[in-house]
């Protein structure tokens, strides 16, 4: 199971608003995203458009999985920019995976802007039948 615990989280998303849309190392910008269970594995799709696969960096320790990327201008020095509103600098986002999770067999791929994550659920985890075994011969009940 996925838990989400992060109660500061629109506080960090409206002061990006208030004073500057732009993350950096040492503050970075949250990314937004969608978690849900498909059958037998929990998906995460955070949203990075124009973001180089390469600065994407994924990392599980003990049950924490930490994405960081960043999105650098896609312009020069030497211009004159006239509007910035898109975003860039740093993203970070933390999830807190539960112990059913199988954090050893996580997948990454990264499509039209999007960062998808496929977590299966741990086998200790999964439903399972558990076959009943008797002890001696059935017995007769009389009414």
């Amino acid at each position: 199971m996925l838990m989400r615990t992060d109660p500061f989280r629109e506080l960090d998303r409206l002061s990006q608003q208030l004073f500057g849309q732009n993350g950096t190392w040492s503050r970075p910008a949250v990314m937004p995203m969608d978690a849900y269970r498909d059958g037998e594995q929990f998906v995460v799709h955070f949203d990075l458009p124009d973001v180089d696969p390469s600065s994407i960096d994924l990392n599980v320790e003990r049950n924490v999985l930490t994405v960081k990327a960043e999105r650098s201008p896609a312009y020069g020095e030497d211009i004159e920019l006239q509007v910035a509103e898109r975003p860039r600098g740093v993203f970070s986002r933390q999830l807190f995976l539960g112990e059913t999770l199988d954090t050893d067999h996580v997948e990454a791929g990264y499509d039209a802007g999007v960062l998808t994550l496929r977590i299966p659920i741990a086998e200790k985890a999964k439903p399972r039948k558990i076959e009943v075994t008797g002890t001696g011969t059935p017995k007769e009940i009389h009414a």
